[in-house]
């Protein structure tokens, strides 16, 4: 079917005929607004209207399609004017009825004698078995396609049908036709990004092919393999970007050298408490495997909450130092970077060792002395926050960037951070246990190590998932673990109520989210007075949040109650409790951050959930919750439940606004594009070939929109 005057698959959406600006404004709503757009518009679900059923066979409720003619139509008025459609279709097995309203046009179009396909769900009562009689059947505003002269019905109906998301004043049909033609128009002008050699390899079909058979396809087979095929493509594009990355990182050479057995990594070794798990001992050789490579190290360090990150980080920081260099460690929040700075303090001050802390925090001259003390290099470690990345900041010899929590910065943020040294060695740290195709995904340029076990001695959390009628019940278990000098938290998805104000309970209750600051106020008058209560939440001032976690930390305050601000940097061993109100409202890995915050002694710890809800999803999160503290497996449940895009912010990460992958469906195309990617930019570093020059035509497209 010809088109448009437009012939290009970039050109403007607006100009095909039937769009025009009004409804080309509605496209760009979904995304759409070249024919390239919707021809990778992926739909949401399809409809299974391949097989026809006889009238005789229909059955009430369930969707269905059958092929037959009008046998009579008319229109009648009901009350205020409104016009219904009605015609009776018939087959050779029975008759069953139709009605439309508020489309009196239909009247016109539909004739007797002519045959159509019908889709959708009957209503009223089938035949009685066996006699063909005594019921009625109904359709209410059925899918209509015309049977055209050779016998083919072949768009809406008796196909599998796409069904795609839509905004409002958009229908189905009109863009599933306009979709149609823009397949017979554009589809051959797509280019085939990926080379002859992976197509044979892993029998896939062309482009053209593969963008047909995902919006009409001949069999639910096709259309799986057609899928596989669009998704390969994106996710080969994603990983050579990151291969070619990690080839260009290879191939740099450092200036810089380290003593990794010195005095003061010997002195730290010396001064550890405890000994060093088989997996810590384990990773630690990795990390020191890197710096003595020639290249820079780009590397991932993961683990679980509690494993012992923070002490491989003292080594690392250690044999930077002894080596004459600096280090520096970024942190999201000030409240970590001072979390990191007593344990750093704690093992290299006593070695001669100078640490600074630069945050927002510091006033005028003190930060102007602090940015003298790292551009002389008298300060070697150095602690901080974004503030770091600030033009101001310049060190003299800076040969190790250390990123922590590196989910809460960008992936320019740490390239910021490494602009300040000559090619330094980058470690980024989470201990948000990630999936693995997220890690390849955003993170698919670095090495990856993993802490894969507890120190000895802690205890296990019991998790508990109570209701609103156990409250007094949560509160009796609070009092009593403090009975025995323990400490507690409470946490709370808000600040203040009005500050956000919530919608009523997914359950139907009409109360409120409860909100910290308020709660804080009501506990401690009302439910804990003989308790020294404290409040925490990220809209304090930087010192109200110190002297509030130093005073936790002593143990002045027995009951903590606070917001997410306490997700990750603080480490109260004597902490055993917590109690998380509308858990509903966290994803699994941020429950499981919250949760490491207890648990981090021999002292047994228990975690509370309070939550009222019906919403099956959230059952199946709290669930899984309850029953594991593997932060690995939550996290691959979260992926499954929830899809990136709302894990780690990475809703607004450009690297996965993928139109037809998914990395929760995809994970063994993930794998298989990454070692696709590797091998051939191994070969082609360039990419030059003249086979691979539509794939370089693409790759450099993905990086500009996505730079």
């Amino acid at each position: 079917m010809a088109v448009s005057q437009a012939r290009s698959r970039d050109s403007a959406i607006r100009y095909l005929k039937g769009v025009g600006p009004a409804r080309a404004a509605l496209l760009a709503q979904l995304g759409i607004e070249r024919p390239e757009d919707a021809l990778y518009y992926a739909p949401r679900r399809y409809e299974d209207r391949s097989r026809l059923l006889a009238i005789r066979d229909l059955k009430p409720g369930e969707a269905a399609s059958v092929r037959a003619k009008i046998l009579a139509k008319g229109v009648r008025r009901a009350r205020r004017g409104l016009a219904i459609v009605e015609a009776a279709f018939g087959d050779a097995t029975g008759v069953v009825q139709a009605v439309w309203f508020h489309q009196p046009y239909l009247a016109q179009q539909l004739q007797v004698g002519q045959e159509f396909v019908l889709y959708g769900k009957p209503e009223g009562r089938g035949p009685r078995p066996g006699s063909g009689r005594g019921g009625r059947l109904q359709f209410a505003h059925p899918e209509l396609e015309r049977v055209d002269e050779d016998g083919d019905a072949s768009l809406h109906t008796g196909r599998i049908v796409p069904v795609y998301p839509l905004t409002s004043r958009l229908g189905q049909r009109w863009l599933r036709s306009l979709i149609a033609r823009l397949l017979d128009e554009f589809a051959g002008q797509m280019p085939e990004a990926l080379p002859q050699t992976l197509r044979q390899a892993h029998d896939f079909s062309d482009v053209a092919t593969a963008l047909r058979q995902l919006h009409f396809p001949d069999s639910w087979e096709a259309l799986e393999a057609a899928k596989r095929r669009l998704a390969y493509e994106e996710l080969l594009l994603l990983q050579l970007v990151l291969a070619q990355r990690r080839a260009r990182m290879t191939a740099t050479i450092k200036p810089h050298r380290y003593q990794l057995d010195g005095p003061l990594t010997a002195g730290v070794r010396q001064a550890l408490p405890f000994t060093l798990t088989a997996s810590q001992t384990r990773v630690l050789a990795e990390l020191f495997e890197d710096l003595a490579r020639p290249g820079p190290m780009a590397r991932l360090l993961q683990g679980d909450v509690g494993c012992g990150k923070t002490v491989l980080l003292v080594f690392l920081l250690a044999a930077a130092v002894q080596s004459g260099y600096q280090a520096a460690l970024m942190a999201p929040t000030e409240l970590l970077a001072e979390q990191h700075a007593g344990v750093v303090r704690r093992y290299l001050e006593p070695l001669g060792v100078s640490i600074g802390v630069l945050a927002s925090a510091l006033g005028p001259p003190e930060r102007k002395r602090q940015l003298a003390r790292i551009a002389s290099g008298e300060l070697s470690v150095i602690i901080g926050t974004h503030a770091l990345i600030q033009r101001p900041v310049v060190f003299a010899r800076l040969a190790l960037a250390i990123i922590d929590e590196q989910h809460k910065f960008g992936v320019s943020q740490r390239r910021a951070l490494a602009r300040k040294g000559a090619h330094p060695d980058v470690l980024v740290l989470t201990a948000t246990p990630i999936p693995r195709t997220l890690a390849l995904s955003l993170y698919g340029d670095l090495d990856v190590s993993t802490v894969t076990e507890l120190p000895p001695g802690r205890a296990r959390i019991r998790t508990m998932w109570v209701g609103e009628s156990q409250r007094q019940d949560a509160y009796t278990l609070i009092r009593s673990e403090l009975a025995q000098g323990r400490q507690a938290y409470v946490v709370y998805p808000l600040v203040e109520e009005r500050a956000s104000p919530a919608p009523p309970a997914r359950s139907g209750a009409s109360r409120e989210l409860r909100a910290a600051t308020q709660m804080a106020k009501r506990l401690q008058a009302d439910v804990f007075p003989e308790l020294r209560v404290g409040l925490l939440h990220g809209q304090m001032k930087p010192a109200q949040k110190e002297r509030i976690m130093r005073d936790f930390v002593a143990g002045t305050l027995q009951l903590l109650v606070s917001t997410v601000i306490v997700e990750v940097g603080l480490d109260v061993p004597n902490a055993t409790l917590m109690l998380i109100e509308h858990p509903e409202r966290f994803g699994l890995a941020q429950l499981h951050q919250l949760r490491g915050r207890i648990g981090r002694s021999h002292h047994p710890a228990a975690c509370l959930l309070m939550c009222e809800t019906q919403e099956e999803s959230v059952r199946q999160r709290l669930s899984a919750f309850v029953e594991t503290t593997d932060g690995f497996a939550l996290a691959e449940k979260d992926l499954e439940l929830r899809g990136p895009g709302e894990l780690f912010g990475t809703r607004q990460h450009g690297w996965l606004r993928f139109r037809i992958a998914s990395l929760s469906r995809d994970r063994d195309l993930l794998e298989l594009a990454r070692e696709d990617a590797t091998a051939l930019v191994a070969q082609q570093p360039d990419l030059d070939q003249p086979s691979l020059a539509a794939l370089r035509q693409r790759l450099g497209q993905l990086q500009s929109l996505r730079a």
